[in-house]
């Protein structure tokens, strides 16, 4: 549940980078996404052609202000993509280190506080701290977006437990872990944790074959989603027989 919407898939895909437009389609389709990431550079990019997808298929846009690294870039594009794609949903991003692309946690809340103020429904991506997490929630945020690594580094999950703390400290809040996924297993970790959902995009759009990358993602995410809800086993430091001894034969 994101700001009052139920989805059904706890897929969300990006939309850049596809080898090209039908690509972008038949993946979208295969991983029973509901939600898809687009920016206003993105938009503009992809002309008629990506228009007609976003027309034809039943998915959610969430638009993001990727690129931006101040405050009043961050909010400008906002209201420019509000405007543009009719919808009070944002994924707010504000750059502050151009190499890993870490957010600007300062940015963020102060971007994040006008946002809110102003009608918005916020998705903000954000590191696994836990205190800029708490601000992001008093500045009107209803979700938190994690990264698990750096923007298309494929690296997975960086800090566990940092991640593991982040998502304690919150429980009731919907979590979504945002860029590094490199594999379908990074994002089954991720489910496995209790998160809920995980958005992707370059180790779709990459893959030799995105399509099916596409559908194995969307298909490991409801699997660990459903590990983590059936509660998984303990780890423990020695064997423990699965056969009780109890009842066995003797035959000495």
């Amino acid at each position: 549940m994101f700001y009052g919407t139920s989805l059904t898939s706890r897929c969300l895909l990006g939309t850049a980078g596809y080898p090209s437009p039908a690509v972008l389609s038949e993946a979208i389709k295969a991983s029973g996404t509901e939600v898809i990431t687009v920016s206003l550079r993105r938009e503009g990019a992809g002309g008629q052609a990506f228009r007609d997808i976003l027309q034809q298929l039943s998915v959610r846009l969430l638009p993001n202000t990727a690129g931006c690294y101040t405050v009043k870039e961050a909010v400008t594009t906002a209201h420019m993509a509000r405007e543009l794609f009719d919808t009070p949903w944002i994924k707010l991003e504000v750059i502050g280190h151009a190499e890993s692309l870490q957010p600007d946690p300062f940015a963020l809340v102060e971007a994040a506080k006008i946002l809110c103020a102003e009608g918005f429904q916020v998705f903000p991506y954000t590191t696994e701290d836990r205190i800029v997490g708490e601000k992001l929630l008093a500045a009107g945020c209803e979700v938190l977006m994690p990264w698990g690594a750096p923007i298309g580094s494929g690296q997975g999950l960086n800090n566990l437990k940092g991640l593991q703390a982040l998502r304690s400290a919150f429980p009731e809040i919907p979590m979504i872990i945002d860029a590094g996924i490199g594999a379908p297993s990074h994002a089954a970790q991720a489910m496995e944790m209790g998160f809920d959902g995980i958005l992707l995009n370059t180790a779709v759009a990459k893959a030799r074959d995105p399509v099916a990358m596409a559908l194995a993602f969307g298909q490991v995410i409801s699997a660990g989603y459903l590990a983590h809800h059936a509660g998984l086993m303990e780890q423990r430091d020695m064997a423990v027989p699965s056969t009780p001894l109890f009842g066995l034969a003797n035959l000495t």
